[in-house]
């Protein structure tokens, strides 16, 4: 039997950083990922994706994680990958990909799984695929249910979900040079996370990235100096997202020219995305 489905869930910029205390806070963007997944007669994991590296390891850990084995033996399954979102710069491209193929694969094979299992499958599989050292659990939430999230990631629990102001955009820079610090020096400053992740939980998300911003900055090699001029142009927060190198600035649409010539006089790219709120999307093609 044929079917043909397709997924499609959205990035996400960090608000604070989970490394540390294993608890983290994200927002939801509209830059997104689209899984198209078709099953035929016979049986093996196929992949078309740009990012063949990264993602070949983890679609097949998370299409184990969905997939009975019985029925990976008798079908074939077809997985196309398409992503607006630039892999490995902290903008939660990884997330993005399992919780697509994994609610792709939900759709054909276990359309009775929760919310909550099919993140899970994602997490675990990206975990087990060394793609991240916490499973990602709060850069899941937003990639898969939009809006802001904080979570506590030991326990793969939502603390606190609400929308975000749909009139507020995300003004991305991608550096030219993808060096980054070493991200367990992050643990040095477990206080100022804890304090951050503390300020997101009681909804203060702007004060907690900015918090963020400065501790991430400081410890991978960025420039702290870059969140304050952000923040003088009319950024609510800004920050090194995830372990970076990319640096998100959170502002009102009609401050995107000021905050995009602060990010001008450095060496890369700029992207600017609209905040997400919609939760991730399946249907049958």
């Amino acid at each position: 039997m044929m079917t043909k489905v397709k997924a499609t869930v959205h990035g996400a910029v960090s608000l604070v950083n989970a490394i540390a205390n294993q608890k983290g806070a994200t927002l939801g963007i509209e830059l997104k990922v689209e899984a198209l997944v078709e099953t035929s007669p016979g049986n093996g994991i196929s992949i078309q994706s740009e990012a063949k590296s990264l993602s070949s390891r983890l679609i097949n850990k998370t299409v184990e994680k969905i997939v009975a084995k019985k029925d990976l033996e008798k079908n074939k399954i077809s997985i196309i990958l398409s992503s607006e979102i630039p892999l490995g710069y902290g903008l939660k491209s990884s997330s993005a990909i399992s919780s697509a193929v994994a609610l792709a694969c939900a759709k054909i094979f276990k359309p009775k799984l929760t919310d909550q299992q099919i993140l899970l499958a994602g997490v675990d599989a990206s975990i087990q695929s060394k793609v991240s050292l916490t499973g990602a659990y709060d850069d899941a939430c937003s990639c898969y249910f939009g809006g802001f999230n904080v979570t506590d990631n030991k326990n793969k629990k939502r603390i606190h979900h609400e929308k975000i102001p749909a009139n507020l955009i995300a003004v991305i820079f991608i550096p030219k040079n993808r060096v980054r610090g070493n991200v367990k020096n992050l643990k040095i400053l477990q206080t100022v996370f804890e304090n951050a992740w503390d300020l997101a939980r009681k909804s203060k998300y702007w004060d907690a990235m900015i918090i963020n911003g400065l501790a991430t900055s400081t410890i991978l090699n960025s420039d702290a100096k870059i969140i304050a001029s952000l923040l003088e142009k009319g950024a609510l927060g800004a920050s090194v997202s995830g372990n970076g190198p990319s640096i998100a600035a959170i502002t009102k649409i009609e401050n995107e020219i000021d905050i995009k010539k602060v990010f001008s006089t450095l060496e890369g790219s700029i992207i600017v995305s609209r905040v997400n709120n919609k939760k991730a999307e399946v249907h049958e093609v």
